[in-house]
């Protein structure tokens, strides 16, 4: 069921599996607000629904902003993120080389600055990492 859409997100939940899907929005410069805002809104559902399973897409986001505004979006998530009981977030990975190195150093931020008390994997495939999120259900 569509729990939100608007221009740059739409959340998607399957109660059954507790799995909630989010397409992650094209980072541009002069979309930056509206992203945090909803960013700001998919913590508040992940938050009333309880939701443990988070699948986020990346495979077809598009990237204009450098690498600082990329991290603080990143790092904006993760803090967002922290405030909920979210579990395991699983990541589709894009297939530009470019997007990925740049997601890998993001990571690799959040990680070091303790932003990640969920379990967190990146994916090529969608079954793959929905496979992964309802593992020991």
């Amino acid at each position: 069921m569509v729990l939100f859409e608007n221009s740059i997100i739409k959340l998607v939940y399957e109660p059954a599996t507790d799995v909630l899907e989010v397409t992650y929005p094209d980072l541009h410069d002069y979309l930056l607000p509206e992203i945090k805002h909803s960013i700001s809104i998919l913590a508040d559902h992940v938050k009333s629904f309880d939701v443990k399973r988070l699948l986020l897409d990346s495979s077809r986001t598009s990237v204009s902003v450098g690498e600082e505004e990329s991290k603080a979006i990143s790092t904006f998530l993760a803090a967002e993120l922290m405030k909920t009981r979210l579990q395991k977030l699983a990541r589709l990975q894009s297939a530009s080389p470019a997007i990925e190195s740049s997601a890998e150093k993001n990571i690799t931020h959040i990680k070091q600055a303790g932003m990640l008390p969920f379990q967190l994997q990146n994916f090529e495939s969608k079954p793959e990492a929905l496979k992964w999120l309802i593992s020991n259900i």
